[in-house]
Parts: C-alpha cells; structure tokens; sequence
C-alpha cells in the first residue's frame, strides 16, 4: 500500500513539473528563443575552443617539445593564443545575452505576480503575511533567472564541451575514452537519490525564508511600538530563531548540492587512475606517443569539468522546481471577487446612489461576522453605523466595495446588486477616509491623485484649498512635492488625514465611506478635518462608521449594530428616547446627562 501511495506521488509530481515547464516555455522562454540561440551558439563557439586547445596538445609536445620542430612551434602558439582569445570573446558574449534574458525574465515574473496578488480579495490577504508574500514575489521569482543563467546555459555551454571534448577524446583513441567513463553507470541510483533530497530540501530553504521575511517586515513596520514597549530583545530573539532555522535548512540543501559534484569526482578518480595505467603502459611500449597522450589526457580533464557541472543541472533543476512550484502555485490561486458576465449593470448617477443590505450574511472562514443585516442608506443623506467592538461595522464597508463578497444575501446601491456591475466601475462610485490612511512614499501632489485622471492644476488646487492641505503645505520643504514618507512617516495623523479628504475629494464619487475618520486627531486637528469632512459630504451618499457618538448626533438616520445584526435604526433624537441599546451607549460616553 505504502508502495502504490509513492508511486502516485511521484506520478503526481512529475503531472506538476511538467505543468511548471510548460508554463515557463510559454511565458519566458518562446519569445527569447532567437537571444537563446545567439546564446548557444557563442557558447558552441567556446566549447570548440576547449576541443581545439585539448587537440593543440599532441603537436605542442610530439612535434616541437620532442621532435623540436621550429617551424610547428609558431603556428602552435598562434593557435593557442587564438583558442584563449576565442575562449574569453565567446564567454563573454554568452554570459552577456543570458544575463539580459535572465534580468528581463524575473522582472517580468515579478510583475506578474504583483499584479495577480493586487487582483485578489481580502481573504486572502488575511490569512499570508505581508512579509511572506514579499519573500514569494522577490525571492522565489529570482529560480526564473537561475532558468537562463544558470539551467539554459549549462545545457549549451556544457553539452557543447561535452560532445566536442568526447569527440576528440575518442578520436585521440576510443579504447582509452571508454576505459575512462566505466565508472559513470555506477554514479546512476546515486544522483537520482541526491536530485529527490534537493528539491526537499530546497522546498524547505525558501519557506523558511519567507519566514525570515516576514519577521523582518513585523520589526519594522512596528519598530515604535518595540521601542515604546523595550522589546527589542524579545523581536531579536524572535528573528534569531527564525534565522537559525533558515540556516539550518539551507545549509543541508547546498550540502546536497555539493554531493551532486563530488559524485562525479568520485567516478573521474577511477577513470583517470585506470587510463593512466592502460595508457602509460601503452607509452612504455612503445605503441603510443606522448603527446597523444597529453592530447588525450587534456580532453579528458576538461570534460570531466563540463560533465560535473552538468551532471549538476538536475539538481539545479530540482532547486529551481522547488521555488517555481510555490510561484506557479500562487498565481493558481483564484480571486473570490470577479467581475460578472457581460452584460453588466450600469454603476447609478449621484442623484440615485441608494445603498441597501437586505438579509446579508457574511462569514471569514467558519467565523460569523454578518447575521441578517438589513438596513438603508438614502442618496444624499448621512447614516452612521454605531455599535460596540466586532459588531461587523467595517466589515459593511468591505462589503459594499467588493473588497469581499457577501455569503448570501444582497448588497444593492441604486436599486441593483453590486455583483452585476462592472467591478472597477463599481469602485469608482466610492471614496474612503479611514482611520489609518494608507499614504504612499511618494510626494503629496502623487497621495493626493490617486484614483484621479487628467487631474489639472486648478482642480488639485481646490482639492488642497477644501481639505485644508494648504495651511501646512507653506512649511514643506517642496510643497505639494514633498515626500510623504514611508506610510505618511513625515506627516502628523491630522495632515495625513487632510491628504486623504484630498483625494477623496478629486475622486468626486457619489457615495462617502468615512471609518473612524476623526477618532485619532486632537481638537484642532480634528476641527479641521471635521470642516473638511462637511464639504466633502455635501450632496453625496454618505455612511459613516464611529465609536463616538458625538460625531454622528447630526447624521440623518443612525444605524445600531450588535453582533452582526441592525438592532436600532433612527434619529439620534428618536433613538434617545427608545431608551434601547443607542441611549445606553450614550449614557456610558456621556453620562444621564440629558442631550
């Protein structure tokens, strides 16, 4: 049983690789085949050079060494320098085109997985660390340069030395050449073992990396709360541990690389000791000259090189497949969120952006997040959402936006469910001011834009003018132009917030999502923002989500949520005098005092 069970693995396995090459060849390889044959020929061209310099050997010692030929010794040298001019023109050129190829190939990967990981839903995002992902689209992507560099170029460069070095090894003399590979049907069982613990052992290597990784990233996206907190030993530590196991696998995958070569060399120590004594027997003889020997002895040397190294491709191979199965893995991985067939519903005008939950509910994993929600949002009017900790409230946002799709039930805005329309079109309709401002390491006038097109400078002008920008931009080095800084690093909480009422106002979509909005700033701060959030509401459906009540008392209709379900809905007035789960939340922020 146990037999059949890896068996059937490794059928599976081999159904897999050869799904990752055949992906490789249509996306990286088919369209560089004319720089990959100008490639091999160039290394064609050095492999002849190493078959010219082994046969140069026999006249250099039988001709001008022995029979002090003058005449044979400048047309000798001539050649030899020719072979080492030709040699390091030739390297050069090869090792040229595959570098650019290699470059090219992992830029393009590199690229592709990011725009397939940006296509995919919140899920997903979820449940793989920032620092994980970046590990998989920088550090495994690189196995698809070791493709061009390292597998393509062993093939040509050694597979031509192989055959031209062979060739003039049994042209110097057949029986000598065969008597020098009867080790290598020996070496067989042993390097298809080592090519099964590479790839194990290289699978292994990179998922510890991408731990590595993300430890790193944890460290310093949250340095200040290390600091703040003295655990900075702790995290250390915590990245040691990751570390040593890291080192620990990757030094039993280069282990197995080594072994692969050292193989080799085991089976080249027994063919060159028993062609030494077949063939210095010969010499002694009398049957065989020296300088075929030398000659011979010279072609034997430099193909036991090309053949360790490519004996090596296997394993190379199994390290590369070991990288590529995770890559190719990942941009299987299907996006819940998709755009609907054609025909698509039509995204509604500002006049008629309604929204709408009937009966949603809503679940990450196995964990119930959304219970039934119903409730509506009038075009051109205010309605927050209130209620304690993990009541669901931002998950409405998520929702709303398509960043996640509903388990059942309807998301409806202008009358139709969000799932009939076109998915960016859709997006349009929305801006977002959040709590935590996603700023970008790009200027303000870069922040500020985003989402927006052909944006002219008095309109961005306006923008900056509404949200307030202006009043701090006087003290920016560059103005408008200023850095942000990693995250908005370089602005305090109330001007990032300021920036991001910017591009929400340049947006001009119908309908306002404000989460938390206000919750982090001072009073000046806020009173800023808060002037800023009143123009950007006028005329457009807005929903905002607060914990403090005092910041939604105006809002045309609140919306109480408790455990994934409406419990209340009304004016901050109505909802007072109900007596229910609003008026106590507000007795807990203000006391019985009387509104």
């Amino acid at each position: 049983m146990s037999s059949l069970s890896t068996t059937s693995r490794r059928e599976t396995q081999r159904r897999n690789d050869w799904v990752i090459a055949h992906w490789l060849w249509r996306n990286f390889v088919r369209h560089r085949l004319k720089f990959i044959g100008l490639a091999v020929v160039f290394m064609v061209i050095e492999a002849l050079m190493l078959g010219a310099l082994s046969y140069l050997i026999q006249p250099m010692f039988d001709d001008v060494m022995i029979a002090g030929d003058r005449g044979s010794l400048y047309w000798v040298a001539m050649g030899m320098a020719a072979v080492f001019f030709g040699r390091g023109l030739a390297r050069l050129a090869h090792k040229s085109v595959m570098v650019v190829q290699a470059e090219g190939a992992v830029a393009e990967l590199q690229t592709m997985l990011l725009a397939h990981l940006m296509r995919l839903d919140q899920s997903f995002f979820k449940v793989h660390a920032p620092g994980i992902l970046i590990e998989r689209v920088r550090g495994d992507s690189h196995a698809v340069g070791g493709l061009f560099q390292g597998l393509i170029t062993g093939f040509g460069r050694d597979g031509a030395a192989v055959i031209v070095l062979f060739g003039v090894a049994l042209w110097t003399d057949w029986q000598w050449t065969l008597v020098a590979l009867v080790a290598i049907p020996l070496l067989v069982l042993p390097l298809l073992w080592l090519q099964r613990l590479i790839r194990r052992r290289s699978k292994e290597s990179r998922v510890a990396a991408a731990n590595c990784s993300n430890r790193l990233d944890e460290a310093f996206h949250g340095i200040s709360t290390i600091q703040l907190t003295g655990t900075e030993t702790r995290e250390l530590s915590r990245f040691q541990t990751v570390m040593r196991e890291y080192v620990r696998k990757a030094v039993r995958a280069a282990i197995g690389h080594a072994a692969v070569p050292t193989v080799m060399d085991f089976g080249a120590a027994i063919g060159f000791a028993m062609v030494l004594i077949y063939g210095g027997m010969q010499i002694i003889e009398g049957t065989r000259t020296v300088g075929q020997f030398m000659s011979f002895f010279t072609a034997l040397g430099l193909l036991f090189d090309p053949m360790r190294r490519f004996s090596a491709l296997s394993a190379e191979w199994q390290t590369l497949l070991a990288s590529l199965e995770r890559t190719h893995g990942l941009l299987q991985v299907q996006a819940k969120v998709t755009n609907p067939p054609a025909p698509r519903a039509a995204v509604p005008p500002r006049a008629q952006a309604d929204v709408a939950f009937r009966d949603v509910e809503f679940a990450y994993d196995a964990e119930p997040v959304l219970r039934g929600l119903s409730f509506a949002a009038a075009a051109g009017k205010t309605t927050a959402i209130v209620g304690p900790s993990g009541a669901g409230k931002s998950t409405v946002f998520s929702l709303l936006t398509r960043l996640a799709d509903v388990t059942s039930g309807q998301v409806l805005l202008g009358g139709q469910d969000i799932r009939t329309m076109d998915l960016a079109q859709l997006r349009q309709c929305f801006a977002v001011v959040s709590q935590d401002t996603a700023l970008f390491d790009e200027s303000i006038r870069d922040n500020v834009t985003m989402g927006a097109e052909n944006v002219s400078d008095a309109n961005l002008k306006a923008a900056l003018r509404a949200a307030h920008v202006d009043d701090f931009l006087p003290l920016m080095s560059m103005g408008v132009d200023t850095p942000a800084g990693p995250r908005g690093s370089s602005l305090s909480g109330g001007q990032r917030q300021r920036v991001a009422i910017a591009r929400a106002l340049l947006r001009d979509a119908p309908v306002l999502l404000l989460d938390e909005a206000t919750s982090a700033l001072d009073a000046k701060s806020e009173a800023f923002v808060q002037e800023a959030l009143n123009k950007l509401a006028a005329g457009r459906t807005t929903i905002v989500i607060a914990h403090r009540l005092s910041t939604v008392r105006n809002a045309d209709k609140i919306v109480v949520m408790d455990r994934g379900r409406v419990v209340e809905q009304g004016s901050h007035a109505e909802l007072l005098a109900q007596g229910g789960a609003y008026a106590r939340l507000y007795a807990i922020q203000f006391g019985d005092q009387p509104d």
